[in-house]
């Protein structure tokens, strides 16, 4: 008895298959929302579910990580250090300079400092109270004064003038904590020692759930665990950067952010989700 052939059927010339519909979609379409506005809205849903507190279900889950760390090379691809310097040492200082203020405010000042004193041995010859002046608009200018010039002394004594590239090293320099080793060390020697932790990447490392604490050296561990070590200096400089223009400390600016639907902080301003 013959057999009867199948064929797959094809569909009509000039006609495109139908598209199969997301969830959403057809939530949409029952609705009588038009089919490209339920797209749009579909397309904006978060990667990742959320928990009925509003927690992402999996937060470290590598499908995530992946897509953060992608978003934020787009957004930001070559961000560098915003902080003007020369050299390892000018590096150093400035970041040193850094703490409790901006880097607008520091590259002000550092031009100025760094003519002055452009070596450690010249820094750690200098008057106190003129290096205070020089730094005062950085604020706590008198600490600030005396831990560079006390990093430079070491520098000079210990470490024949030159910037180590270690972190061990680095943080026997008075105001110099893991922060500034590792911004010294990935921003100018190009070493992935570890990541650097300030303030944006603090809160923004808290706001998409990649850790729960408020230590810098904790979240620095948290972050070293779960991402690739090939990506702890840009990280570190793009969410810095995002931290700086988009995800603000207060208000931030949750309809501009190229990475919101990976995002399910509490104290979003927006959600497309």
């Amino acid at each position: 008895m013959p057999t009867k052939s199948t064929t797959t059927r094809q569909p009509r010339k000039g006609l495109t298959p139908p598209q199969k519909l997301t969830p959403t979609e057809r939530k949409l379409a029952i609705e009588g929302v038009p089919a490209a506005k339920a797209r749009k809205i579909a397309a904006s849903e978060p990667l990742f579910a959320k928990l009925k507190n509003g927690k992402t279900k999996t937060p470290l889950a590598p499908e995530r990580l992946a897509a953060i760390l992608d978003g934020l090379r787009r957004l930001y691809p070559n961000v560098v250090c915003a902080l003007t310097h020369r050299n390892a040492f000018e590096l150093v200082i400035a970041t040193a300079l850094s703490a409790q203020t901006t880097d607008v405010n520091v590259n002000k000042v550092t031009p100025t400092l760094f003519k002055l004193y452009p070596t450690p041995k010249a820094l750690a010859a200098a008057s106190l109270p003129e290096i205070e002046e020089v730094i005062r608009s950085t604020g706590f200018y008198k600490s600030k004064a005396k831990n560079i010039q006390g990093a430079a002394k070491v520098l000079v004594e210990q470490f024949s003038g030159k910037v180590p590239e270690t972190i061990e090293e680095l943080i026997q320099l008075p105001g110099v904590a893991r922060k500034t080793a590792n911004v010294v060390l990935g921003s100018w020697f190009g070493i992935p020692a570890g990541v650097v932790v300030d303030t944006h990447v603090l809160r923004i490392s808290k706001r998409l759930e990649l850790t729960k604490y408020d230590e810098p050296v904790k979240v620095e561990q948290d972050l070293m665990q779960i991402l690739p070590q090939d990506r702890w200096i840009q990280f570190s400089h793009e969410v810095i950067h995002h931290g700086r223009q988009i995800c603000l400390a207060r208000k931030p600016k949750c309809a501009e952010c190229g990475i919101e639907t990976l995002c399910n902080a509490v104290d979003k301003t927006w959600s497309s989700h």
